[in-house]
């Protein structure tokens, strides 16, 4: 039986291996497919596991500091920092934008923190690869490497030029885009500073405002128009805990004293990965279904149109008395082998392929088991049309015209 299905192969095998190589690149592509989704849950993860925290705390009933905008005053920090059980907070900022280096556009999220001596606190990153961490309080950046910058390059974020002092790796954002981090006071200006030309016309609208205009509102006029040039504001406030100290329970606290909104790691996880990954989880599902479904078709097809070249062979095997299982043996054994080859060459070319592509690609070794058995059970299923074909055959066309 075996010998059989093997001669046969061996009896066609150009088309086996055009075949193979063709399944092959699709069942490739579709590694890569779920390769995508996986980076994706990976560096939402590694955003959290980078940051350090226990507890994001946030605007009151925003989902921030990574799904929506979250604005809060800079020196709550303070009343955080001093309930029992906290170990270390943290201001920071968050902004995703294109940070320019010569005529060079990169995707990156700025990261503001508060530079100083305590390089392990909440928001910094864990490590460098070459560099330093940022020690002065303008001017200064820590890069990922993803960004391609290298010590010492110049990058322009927004009206001011930053000195990259510092190399890390793996600082990414939920959707994959190397961070940047710069000084606190340097990042609340890039986030909310106006421009000049709104700052000017903000001011003219604040003098030309007849309630400033009173007697009795002297120096009122100024103090407006300094309140709308300062920026005092962060997306979050990082809390890390002390070890014996519940995540819940100080989330509690904290969201009902100072009426904020606190994040445990499993609340932003859900976040992330239920909200912000879950519409490209549904479409990179769709996606994996349909391939599945044509490679199911191509091994179908191929599968049908060998048993149909062979119609009389088969005819003269049933008339020599070969049983129909072993027929059908026959036939699967060729759909599984196609199915192997296939899957020989998809995981080599994703494995090739994955690290050509911009965002990250995770190829696990349980995913690849996974393939393999669903390519078998495709492969499988999709012989029994030419099972049945075969079957059918008979005996008498061995001796027909």
């Amino acid at each position: 039986m075996i010998s059989l299905a093997g001669r046969d192969i061996l009896h066609s095998w150009g088309k086996f291996i055009f075949t193979g190589v063709g399944l092959g690149l699709l069942i490739g592509v579709t590694f890569v497919m779920a390769g995508v989704y996986r980076g994706m849950v990976d560096d939402g993860k590694a955003l959290l596991d980078n940051s350090g925290a226990d507890l994001w705390v946030v605007q009151q009933n925003t989902l921030g500091p990574y799904a929506e905008s979250s604005s809060l005053s800079d020196d709550l920090y303070r009343t955080i920092s001093a309930m029992p059980g906290v170990a270390e907070v943290a201001n920071v900022t968050y902004l995703t934008m294109q940070v320019r280096k010569d005529q060079r556009d990169v995707r990156s999220m700025v990261v503001g923190i508060v530079p100083g001596e305590r390089f392990a606190a909440p928001g910094w990153p864990p490590y460098l690869v070459a560099g330093r961490y940022l020690t002065h309080g303008h001017y200064e950046a820590v890069a990922d490497i993803a960004t391609g910058f290298v010590i010492g390059d110049t990058v322009r974020i927004r009206r001011k030029d930053f000195t990259v002092v510092g190399l890390t790796r793996r600082m990414v954002s939920s959707s994959g885009d190397p961070m940047i981090f710069i000084p606190l006071k340097d990042a609340q200006e890039a986030q909310f500073l106006k421009d000049n030309d709104a700052i000017w016309q903000s001011r003219r609208r604040t003098e030309a405002n007849p309630a400033f205009q009173q007697p009795s509102a002297m120096g009122v006029t100024q103090a407006v128009i300094d309140s709308q040039t300062t920026n005092n504001f962060v997306n979050a406030i990082l809390v890390r805990l002390e070890p014996q100290v519940s995540q819940d329970e100080m989330a509690h606290l904290i969201s009902r004293w100072k009426r904020l909104t606190v994040y445990t790691r499993a609340d932003m996880e859900e976040i992330l990965l239920g909200k912000l990954i879950a519409t490209s989880a549904r479409q990179i599902s769709m996606f994996l279904v349909i391939l599945a479904v044509v490679s199911a078709a191509i091994i179908a097809f191929i599968i049908y149109t060998l048993t149909m070249d062979k119609i009389r062979e088969i005819a003269v095997l049933k008339l020599i008395g070969t049983r129909n299982r072993t027929i059908a043996a026959m036939i699967m054994q060729q759909a599984l082998v196609l199915g192997i080859i296939g899957f020989v060459i998809g995981k080599i070319t994703a494995a090739f392929a994955a690290p050509l592509f911009p965002k990250h690609v995770l190829l696990l070794t349980q995913d690849a088991f996974i393939g393999l058995f669903l390519v078998l059970v495709i492969s499988a299923l999709s012989s029994v049309i030419a099972i049945r074909m075969a079957l059918k055959v008979d005996p008498a066309e061995a001796i027909g015209g």
